[in-house]
């Protein structure tokens, strides 16, 4: 073997050649080998870390939509979400319960038409959907680079304020018809008075058996039931100052449904009494509240003259209705129910349906809860009945009871020498709407 590489050294030298080049050739794949290693290492690394900032990003994606959606669901206003081809995409469980349909039902329907069937319009004046009074208005709805990607119709319950400004414009005109009713009694009072006399001085100088004699007692009885009529008005015009005290309510109640029998006898009435366990007093003063109550149980059974059913119920109130603790006491009928269009005049005074009615005995009763710093709402559908809901503070409910009654007392004490009391026996000769 020596010998044949003595004899070539050019070949020795080549394949010593060839080998130092395969070393380095080795070397060099070995260094890429090991680079691209490095490389596929880091690029994995990378690749790791983009996975997991995508993971995070879609993690925060997701719980951003499911806040997002927990804030639209929780919104007392209505949200519809149009797209460009005015189609509803998706609303929130408040437009649902005003316009009575799921989400489900509403997707993919046109807003106009939806709008159309619930009876409402694009309007910025109040409307009434059932018992709630809305506003409606549209946002339009832009992308992240501020492009129109549709819009938003807002439904906002306006109930609480519509009602606050409807007892406002109230007070003024009561406040307006109070003074003019005040003056014009006083002017009406006083030659009353007159013919009064006069006719019972006829009665004492005519004949028992003359027929002037039963003329003139006619005129002194119809003179007398004007004068009653006057001690009303004048009753009505008074500011009303009271005390309150702690009732029984099935008490209070229960006498306030003897002092309507006269009328409840006449009708084929089923009454019914609902009263919470949780509340066994009313704070009031008795003789008014009773008036109040005789009152909408004789208007209850007014507008029921084929019968039906009279449902008086007293339960709990949130403190949200009136600020503070109190009661409903709820007087609630099957009758004729309310036209839409008196709604907002049953209180006034002088106004009434009835071709008999004089139109103070709601005017009467609502003076009568505002004093008791309460409020009455009525609710009524023609044809299936009304009910008038009396909010009453009761501040035992949260326990608070003897707080209230003494801060009560004194703002009241004052006035209870010079009092008015309204008598229960007024409410036959009141107009009941």
């Amino acid at each position: 073997m020596s010998n044949v590489t003595t004899e070539h050294p050019e070949e020795r030298e080549l394949l010593q050649t060839a080998f130092r080049t395969f070393d380095e050739a080795a070397q060099t794949l070995q260094r890429s080998y090991s680079a691209l290693t490095a490389r596929v290492e880091h690029m994995d690394l990378e690749l790791a870390q983009s996975n997991e900032a995508l993971r995070r990003q879609l993690c925060d994606n997701e719980a951003m939509r499911v806040h997002l959606d927990g804030i639209l669901e929780s919104l007392s206003t209505g949200v519809l979400v149009l797209d460009d081809c005015e189609t509803i995409s998706r609303s929130n469980r408040a437009a649902e319960a005003l316009l009575g349909a799921t989400d489900t039902e509403l997707r993919n329907r046109r807003a106009s038409d939806v709008l159309a069937g619930a009876g409402l319009s694009l309007s910025d004046r109040p409307q009434r959907i059932r018992q709630t009074v809305i506003s409606i208005s549209q946002v339009p709805l832009s992308n992240d680079s501020g492009a129109r990607s549709g819009r938003l119709i807002l439904f906002q319950d306006i109930t609480r304020i519509y009602q606050l400004e409807e007892q406002l414009q109230r007070k003024e005109r009561l406040a307006a018809m109070g003074e003019l009713i005040g003056r014009i009694a006083h002017e009406i009072r006083n030659p009353l008075g007159s013919v009064e006399l006069f006719a019972s001085m006829l009665q004492r100088d005519l004949d028992e058996h003359s027929s002037a004699r039963r003329y003139a007692q006619q005129i002194s009885q119809a003179v007398q039931l004007m004068d009653r009529l006057l001690a009303n008005l004048l009753l009505y015009t008074r500011p009303i100052r009271l005390t309150r005290e702690w009732h029984a309510a099935e008490r209070l109640i229960e006498e306030s449904i003897k002092l309507a029998t006269h009328a409840i006898q006449k009708m084929s009435v089923d009454i019914r009494v609902d009263l919470s366990r949780e509340v066994h007093v009313i704070w009031c003063h008795d003789g008014q509240l009773k008036q109040v109550l005789v009152n909408l149980i004789l208007n209850a059974v007014q507008a029921m003259p084929n019968g039906g059913a009279l449902e008086i119920s007293l339960q709990p109130e949130s403190s949200d209705a009136l600020g503070l603790p109190a009661v409903r006491l709820t007087v609630r009928d099957s009758g004729i129910g309310i036209d839409p269009a008196h709604r907002s005049r049953i209180f006034d005074p002088f106004f009434t349906t009835k071709d008999e009615g004089t139109g103070l005995g709601l005017a009467i009763v609502y003076s009568i809860i505002d004093a008791h710093q309460g409020r009455i709402d009525v609710e009524s559908t023609i044809g299936q009945g009304t009910a008038c809901s009396i909010l009453l503070p009761h501040p035992s409910i949260d326990g608070s009871s003897s707080e209230m009654h003494t801060h009560t007392k004194a703002e009241f004490e004052l006035n209870d020498a010079g009092s008015v009391k309204h008598e229960v026996a007024l409410a036959e000769e009141c107009s009941h709407e």
